[in-house]
C-alpha cells in the first residue's frame, strides 16, 4: 500500500483531534482527542519506519524497527499522561461536581 494513504489517514485523524480539543468543553473528550492526535503520530512513525525499512533492508538486518520503538515509548508516556489526567479530572469533579473546562477559568479570581 502506498505511503500516501497512511499520510492522508494520519492527517485526517490529527485534524479531527485538533478540532475536538479546540471545540469541546468536556475534559474527558479533550483527553480522548489528545490521544487521537498521538495515535495519528504513531501511525506516521510506523508507516515511515516501514518505508525506510524497504530502503535499508539489504544493508542492515535490524533496520526499520526504530519507528516501532518510538511508538512503544510514546504509548507508555501517553498511558502515564492519561492516568494523571484522569486523576485530576476526578479531583475536579469531586470539588466542583462538573467536568466542564470553562469552569476552571473561574478559579483564577
Amino acid at each position: 500500500m502506498p505511503i500516501n494513504y497512511y499520510i492522508f489517514l494520519a492527517v485526517a485523524l490529527f485534524c479531527i483531534g485538533v478540532a475536538g480539543v479546540l471545540t469541546r468543553r468536556n475534559a474527558i473528550i479533550i483527553f480522548m482527542c489528545i490521544e487521537l492526535m498521538l495515535n495519528a503520530v504513531n501511525l506516521l512513525l510506523v508507516a515511515f519506519s516501514k518505508m525506510h525499512y524497504k530502503a535499508l533492508a539489504a544493508n542492515q538486518p535490524d533496520a526499520g524497527i526504530n519507528g516501532q520503538i518510538f511508538v512503544f515509548f510514546i504509548m507508555v508516556v501517553a498511558a502515564a499522561e492519561v492516568s494523571v489526567g484522569l486523576a485530576i479530572i476526578v479531583m475536579m469533579y469531586r470539588n466542583t461536581h462538573s467536568i466542564d473546562v470553562n469552569f476552571l477559568n473561574r478559579l483564577k479570581h
